[in-house]
Parts: structure tokens; C-alpha cells; sequence
């Protein structure tokens, strides 16, 4: 077909109709808005940048912020963090969570962290009057990078502005070296506060329980758990989860079970919710004892918390782990009974699990067996039993049992390459027939078509 302007589909009252409104184009700044004016007199200023911001009697906002980020990020990242710095120190304004995200997106702050110390060092360089709040501007764009060092780095310079850090600034930089897993310093830092004559607060114990958990420093952790308490610090629900978890994954479960009576003792706040109980359970079935981790199923239905997908599916998960699969089907039918997880979720679970210890036949009977009584796998449990059926050249077999679930308009999402490699096995056994019904279907479905071969 010839190509032909646009214009030939318009009448010409519509094609050579001049508008009376003025025609206006969109763009990210435009003459007059506040972050123009900011961005001019920024570029205008010598060595007073924050005497002349202060000059500027406009408003701002956030999309000021946001707009004069975006145009010092394209060479001139210096003086868009200097803004920055100063923007918050303004009353009228506080910068959020997202612009702090923002603001180390557009300046690439993880990719270049130099730029943060080269920024204090300007500031001494300048001799700017410097506080601890500007500071702590800096130091929370390290926490949106998770740069450690170099929170760690600008602390270290707070004693060239002869300025004394408080209880705030080190959590910052103490929780980054708690989530990194860097303990010694970390532990080091809380030390050090008592140099200054400063307090650990809540904010620091969690950090530094949480930090001693994940490395499974749990004497650690259980010592600040005892040493907060004696400062009339009272643990809060984090920080029992977090040694719970840290128990479950590195100590002994026992403990954990103590950890839990604790909880379950306490009530109120700390009441122990489904997380924490799966979380013991799954302590438990990693051990391999699953029947005790049935216990703690009971124990978790007498205080009043319902076991969600993923308690059953851990559960099921160990139970056939062990071949316990009579205790699995016992558990499914009791969980649905209570309903709290549907019969679908359990046996979607189910199959996941005997195919994971290579129960094929298992597996494809109550994928079958789910089919026939018209309850709905899921899509994770369909696209492994097709890729299993396909792994042992039963290609045909994953077709069919491809076809049968659209049949029922079950609409379960199946991963893209399940698609890729039915096509693929159809094609080199030469089922013409299923290969053209299964194009028309990915078709249909919208995914994408790929070379076969």
C-alpha cells in the first residue's frame, strides 16, 4: 500500500486551522518556575552558594527539588548536592523518603560516592559554617546508598567543623554496618558512643541484634537483648523476630521455643503472628524433625493465629522431605478443614514438593487428580509439572495436559519458557497438528513466539 500523509485523512477546516490558543510545549523547566530561578542564580554564585539561594524568594516544594536535581545531574553534581543540603535546612521544607531515593538516582551517588566527602571537603574549603543537621543530610543519602565506609569516612570529618556527633548519626552509620554484616565495626561504633558520653537507644539495639542475628553471632545478640532490658529498654516484636529468625537459622531450636513462650507470655504487642510461628517450623523441619514442627502447628491454632500458604507449604515441604506423605495428606485436609488455606494452594504445594524429591508419579496423580475435581493449580505447580513431563520426553503428555487446563479456563500463569519448550518438543517429534493448536493459543495468551530450534 502506497504511504500517504497525514494530512490527506483531514478535512481542510480541520488541516489549515490556525488555533487561537498559544501553542505551549511541555518541558521539564519552564521560564518561570521556581527551580529556573534557582538553577540561574546557583549558576551566577561564587563561593557564597547558600548566602545566594537564600536570596531566591521563591517557593519550595519537592518538584523544585526534584527539577533542580535533574538539571545539576547532568555535569554539575557538586552544586545540585549543595542544594540539596541547603533545601533541607529551610523550615518551610523537609525532603521525604523518595526524594532521598530521587536524589541519589539522579546524582548517581552509589556510582560515585567520592562526591559526598568531596562535598564536606568543600565546605571546608569555603569555610562554610557546617552543622550537625547538614551532616545528617549527607549521612541519610549514605543510608539510601548503603554506603558504609563512607558514613563511617564523613563521621570521621565531623571533628574538622569541630562538631560532635550524636546518638542519631551513629545509628546511621551503625546500622549500615549491621546490615552489611560487618559486626566488629559496628560493635566497635556502639563502644565508641561512650566516648561522647552518648546513649544507645532503641533504634541502635535493633540494629545491632538484627546485624548479630544474621551473622549468626547469637551469644552477641542474646547479650544486648539482656543488657537492653537492664537499661529499661523494652524489646519490642522486632526485636524478637529477629532472634528468632537468627536462632531458627543458626542456633538450636529449643531456644527458639523459649524465645516463643516468651512472646506467647507477653501477649499485647508481642503476640507471636503467623510469620514468627512459620519461622519456628521452619527451624524445626530443617532439622528434620517435622513431627515437632506439627507440634508447633497445634500450638500455633490454640493461640488464636491461623497458618497461612506458606506455614502449610513448609510443612509439606518437610513432611515429604522425610516421605512422610500420609502426615502430608493428613495436614492438607485438616488445614482446609479449618480454612485457612484453600485445597488448590495445599495441593499446588504438594506437587511442588514431590516433584522436588523426584515423586513424579506421585505428583502427576494429584495434579491429575486436582484437574478432574476442578480445583485450580497454580502456576508455579503447572509450569513444573510440564517442564517435568517434557524432561523425560513425555512431550505429547504436556500438551495434552496443557490442553486440558485451558479447556477448563482455569487462566493459570504459566512461565513463558514452558511455552518455548513444548513448541520445541512438538516441532522435533513432528506433531504439526498440536504445534499450530499451541501457536494459536500463545497467540491468544499473548506470549511472545520464539524459534522453536
Amino acid at each position: 500500500m502506497p504511504a500517504f500523509p497525514i494530512s490527506r485523512l483531514l478535512t481542510p477546516s480541520v488541516r489549515f486551522r490556525i488555533p487561537k490558543f498559544p501553542l505551549i510545549t511541555t518541558l521539564p523547566f519552564t521560564t518561570h518556575s521556581s527551580a529556573d530561578k534557582y538553577w540561574t542564580h546557583m549558576q551566577k554564585s561564587g563561593n557564597n552558594l547558600e548566602q545566594t539561594l537564600g536570596l531566591v524568594r521563591v517557593k519550595l516544594d519537592s518538584s523544585c527539588v526534584e527539577e533542580v536535581l535533574y538539571r545539576s545531574s547532568i555535569d554539575r553534581c557538586q552544586l545540585g548536592l549543595r542544594f540539596f543540603v541547603w533545601a533541607e535546612l529551610q523550615s518551610s521544607y523537609r525532603h521525604s523518603t523518595y526524594m532521598y531515593s530521587k536524589a541519589c538516582k539522579l546524582l548517581k551517588i552509589d556510582q560515585n560516592p567520592q562526591t559526598l566527602i568531596d562535598l564536606m571537603e568543600s565546605y571546608r574549603v569555603e569555610k562554610c559554617l557546617v552543622s550537625v543537621k547538614m551532616f545528617k543530610v549527607v549521612l541519610n543519602l549514605c543510608r539510601e546508598a548503603k554506603l558504609a565506609s563512607e558514613a563511617l569516612s564523613l563521621v570521621r570529618k565531623m571533628d574538622e567543623f569541630n562538631i560532635r556527633p550524636d546518638t542519631v548519626v551513629y545509628n546511621v552509620v551503625i546500622r549500615l554496618f549491621s546490615e552489611k554484616g560487618d559486626m566488629n565495626v559496628a560493635a566497635d561504633l556502639m563502644r565508641e558512643m561512650d566516648l561522647f558520653e552518648l546513649y544507645p537507644d532503641m533504634i541502635t539495639y535493633i540494629a545491632m541484634i538484627k546485624g548479630f542475628c544474621s551473622v549468626g553471632r547469637l551469644e552477641e545478640a542474646f547479650e544486648l537483648f539482656k543488657v537492653m532490658k537492664e537499661k529499661g529498654l523494652a524489646p519490642n516484636f522486632v526485636v524478637y523476630s529477629a532472634l528468632l529468625d537468627g536462632i531458627c537459622r543458626f542456633g538450636n531450636v529449643e531456644r527458639a521455643l523459649e524465645v516463643l513462650r516468651q512472646m506467647e507470655k507477653e501477649g499485647g504487642h508481642l503476640s507471636p503472628n503467623v510469620i514468627t510461628y512459620t519461622s519456628v517450623i521452619q527451624g524445626f523441619c530443617q532439622k528434620g524433625r517435622q513431627m515437632e514442627a506439627l507440634a508447633i502447628l497445634d500450638r500455633m491454632e490454640d493461640y488464636g493465629c491461623v497458618p497461612n500458604r506458606v506455614t502449610v507449604a513448609t510443612l509439606i515441604k518437610g513432611l515429604c522431605e522425610e516421605g512422610f506423605l500420609e502426615e502430608a495428606y493428613k495436614l492438607i485436609d485438616r488445614v482446609v478443614a479449618s480454612g485457612g488455606v484453600s485445597k488448590g494452594e495445599c495441593y499446588s504445594s504438594l506437587v511442588v514438593c514431590l516433584l522436588k524429591v523426584n515423586r513424579v508419579e506421585d505428583a502427576e496423580r494429584h495434579f491429575r487428580k486436582m484437574l478432574a475435581s476442578g480445583m485450580k493449580p497454580d502456576g508455579l505447580s503447572s509450569s513444573i509439572m510440564l517442564k517435568e513431563l517434557c524432561s523425560q520426553g513425555r512431550v505429547l503428555d504436556g500438551f495434552l495436559l496443557y490442553d486440558e487446563i485451558e479447556k477448563m479456563d482455569l487462566y493459570v500463569s504459566i512461565d513463558s519458557d514452558i511455552y518455548s519448550i513444548l513448541l520445541a518438543g512438538l516441532c522435533e517429534r513432528n506433531h504439526s497438528v498440536e504445534v499450530a493448536s499451541l501457536r494459536r493459543l500463545m497467540v491468544k495468551r499473548g506470549i511472545q513466539l520464539k524459534d522453536p530450534l
